[in-house]
């Protein structure tokens, strides 16, 4: 966006690679940014006639009634947009608080400083050029954070197309058609041109919106800085959030913990996936952690919904600000028509929505309320003796909403939004299903059973039968009240705290280096009170024949080497030996020479133990993620983990329960159960190993690259690690 007099309103180019953020940005705190995003003034730097982007703000101003709040500053003072303008800020002698910066790039550095020096403490910059285009570019967007910096001023962009705070009906922004009225919900984007379709449909399905703020490249102030904001933003309750990456992941993980606690459900759509940089090839763990699964798991330990879709991600953010946080996850649903329940049913099951069954009570109310030809269940169909009877919808709402494991009522029935002169046929189902809405034990909601515009004709009657709120299309109903009671359930408990972690035993930190082999490894399981299969470490095949026998039977050989990570590949490892004396002997013989195949490998030894047969193998791994850092990932498969691709991941620290809901995420998790006659495992004791190896990554602080334990035997109340791999981050010993 290099150029003010550009004929066309282009998005600004997305960053090609994430920016890190402003070394300052834990002082961008929600009071820093009133005066941003509630300016009593605002001054139009670069303003020209000749700029689509300088006569859409100032349009936008004026039809918002802040034209008289608004200066326009131009460097040749040229009329503009019918005004008279300023060569300079420091000539509107007035004070301002947001300077809207529409130069190209080689006049920002001397525009922000001709706006401090009149006074001017935030800026809203548009030019592009900066962080997305390249190792000028990021130097660039370095030399302007750091001069904005200097100058005492917190800038928004660059990159974007600035903000309106809807609410107060304050525009700072070059896109068009803003909605007039605000709302509940704030809209972020990291995408200046799809925020216009998002305010469309927003307006098409009647979310309100507080705020709609495009993000750019954050080169300051981040979508955590914004959220943070928000939190305490009383017009909003809601945040939906359209992105490519997070940028600040602490500022934005601490803003999401005060939104949940807040009961301010925030909603992402954020596109894209790539390889996680820290994955690590000694390890499987790497392969079952890329960076969308790590976004899923960061989301769900924080409370943020997450959708993939920009209708999904506006109507879920409208009736988690509509509804509010609900008390049971159970969706009651009362329909004038049985087509609509099939389908509702249908999506339920598909999107994993919960439809309970009624209570006995519900069912004997619903009972004495319904035709005799009309079946009660959930989701109800009120058959078309309510077309008759409009009360039976009244009623039928009523029982639904008092059923105890209902948490939320949906009614499905049309409503207008072309005025045809026939509302008066539809406004009595309306009004009886507002009554029934307003007597309701619990939150209810409208469901209109295609997605149609929400138009003033439908507000009307909408407001004439007491219905607050509306939500287009059968699927989208169902995927907004699922996300719904998911975040109501896992943020009900905000702010809660893990209980402090038994004292865990590490090494020194002087040995924490390299790669170790897996008698190092074992040892430190073991002193963090981890279960290890027994073992021996021997040096000669006399030894491993003396440990064989001792251990009374089969046995297991493997060499052990810090260079040689993947033992099976090259041979290194013999199963099911028997313990009579020569075949240990020749075993030990055959690995210790498999090792000699590889360039570099100091052989420390051959671990002997006891075979093991049956039961479930798992992994319980730990990687660490360069921006969120230590996750913890769980999986089924042993040596086919990679191949299932079966695993279920969580950041650092995983209390025992949260560790066995991990284990229900996994789709083999059946077999945990028992099959064919083998015992269930112990999932208590289980989880309990699994938070234990997260405590101890967590000892080993960030010196640690990875731990795994692969395979963690589960047979019944019987749980051993038959084997770990353990990398540092610091590869040698200086």
């Amino acid at each position: 966006m290099t150029d003010p007099s550009a004929t066309s309103l282009q998005e600004p180019a997305m960053p090609s690679s994430p920016t890190p953020a402003s070394p300052s940005s834990a002082s961008i705190t929600g009071e820093r940014l009133t005066t941003l995003f509630r300016p009593r003034s605002v001054a139009l730097i670069g303003a020209s006639d000749k700029s689509v982007f300088s006569m859409i703000a100032y349009d936008n101003l004026v039809k918002f009634g802040f034209g008289d709040r608004a200066y326009l500053v131009n460097r040749r003072g040229a009329d503009t947009h019918g005004r008279p303008t300023v060569t300079s800020c420091e000539q509107i002698g007035a004070p301002v608080d947001v300077a809207f910066l529409m130069v190209p790039q080689a006049g920002t550095l001397d525009a922000l400083s001709d706006a401090a020096a009149a006074g001017i403490r935030n800026a809203v910059v548009l030019s592009s050029g900066y962080g997305e285009a390249g190792e000028a570019g990021r130097a660039a967007q370095a030399d302007l954070v750091a001069h904005a910096e200097s100058l005492g001023m917190v800038l928004l962009g660059p990159n974007h197309l600035g903000f309106a705070n809807l609410t107060e009906g304050i525009p700072v922004t070059s896109i068009p058609g803003l909605p007039r009225q605000g709302g509940a919900v704030a809209l972020l984007s990291q995408s200046g041109a799809s925020s216009s379709a998002m305010l469309d449909f927003a307006t098409m399905v009647n979310v309100g919106l507080s705020y709609m703020v495009t993000l750019g490249n954050e080169a300051m102030i981040t979508a955590g800085h914004v959220l943070d904001f928000l939190v305490d933003d009383p017009a909003t309750r809601a945040v939906a959030i359209f992105m490519e990456t997070v940028r600040d992941p602490e500022t934005f993980r601490r803003a999401a913990r005060r939104a949940a606690a807040a009961g301010k459900a925030i909603v992402v759509l954020k596109a894209g996936s790539s390889a996680l940089s820290a994955r690590t090839a000694a390890a499987h763990t790497g392969a079952l952690v890329g960076d969308a699964k790590v976004t899923d798991a960061i989301f769900a330990d924080l409370g943020v919904i997450r959708v993939d879709s920009i209708e999904d991600m506006l109507i879920t953010a409208g009736a988690a600000a509509a509804l509010g946080r609900l008390d049971r996850p159970g969706i009651g649903i009362v329909s004038i028509s049985g087509g609509a329940c099939d389908i509702v049913a249908d999506r339920a099951e598909d999107l994993g929505a919960q439809l309970p069954e009624l209570a006995a009570a519900t069912t004997e109310a619903l009972t004495e309320i319904m035709p005799d030809y009309g079946t009660v269940q959930n989701p109800l169909d009120v058959t078309g003796a309510a077309i008759i009877d409009p009360t039976i919808f009244t009623r039928s709402i009523r029982a639904m909403a008092a059923d105890p494991s209902i948490g939320v009522v949906g009614v499905i029935q049309g409503v207008p939004w072309l005025d045809d002169g026939s509302a008066h046929v539809t406004q009595r189902f309306v009004d009886a299903i507002g009554a029934g809405m307003a007597d309701a034990a619990c939150p209810t909601v409208f469901i209109n059973q295609v997605l149609q515009p929400i138009t003033d004709h439908t507000r009307t009657v909408m407001a004439h039968g007491g219905v607050k709120y509306v939500i287009p299309g059968l699927r989208q109903a169902i995927v907004a009240l699922r996300n719904v009671a998911w975040w109501s359930d896992v943020t009900r408990e905000a702010g809660r705290r893990h209980a402090a972690a038994a004292p865990v035993t590490v090494p020194p930190a002087a040995r924490r280096h390299g790669q170790w082999p897996e008698d190092a490894a074992r040892r430190l399981l073991a002193d963090a009170g981890l279960p290890v299969v027994p073992a021996r470490l021997v040096t000669t095949a006399d030894d491993a024949a003396k440990a064989a026998a001792e251990f009374g039977g089969p046995v297991c050989l493997k060499v052990v080497s810090p260079q040689i990570m993947h033992k099976t590949d090259i041979g290194g490892v013999l199963l099911d030996v028997p313990a009579e004396q020569d075949s240990v002997k020749s075993a030990f013989e055959a690995v210790t020479a498999a090792a000699k195949n590889v360039d570099g490998a100091i052989v420390e030894g051959v671990l002997v133990s006891p075979m093991r047969r049956g039961g479930t193998e798992l992994l319980v791994g730990v990687v660490r993620d360069p921006h969120w850092g230590p996750m913890l990932a769980v999986a089924l498969g042993g040596l086919f983990v990679e191949v299932l691709n079966d695993s279920a991941l969580a950041p650092l620290p995983v209390s025992p329960a949260q560790a066995r809901q991990l284990l229900g995420r996994l789709r083999g998790r059946a077999v945990l159960d028992g099959v064919r006659g083998a015992p269930p495992a112990d999932l208590d004791a289980l989880a309990a190993v699994i938070a234990r190896t997260g405590d101890l990554a967590l000892a080993l602080g960030d010196d640690l690259e990875s731990l795994e334990i692969n395979p963690l035997r589960v047979d019944g109340t019987t749980i051993e690690a038959l084997d770990a791999v353990v990398t540092w981050a610091r590869k040698d010993s200086h």
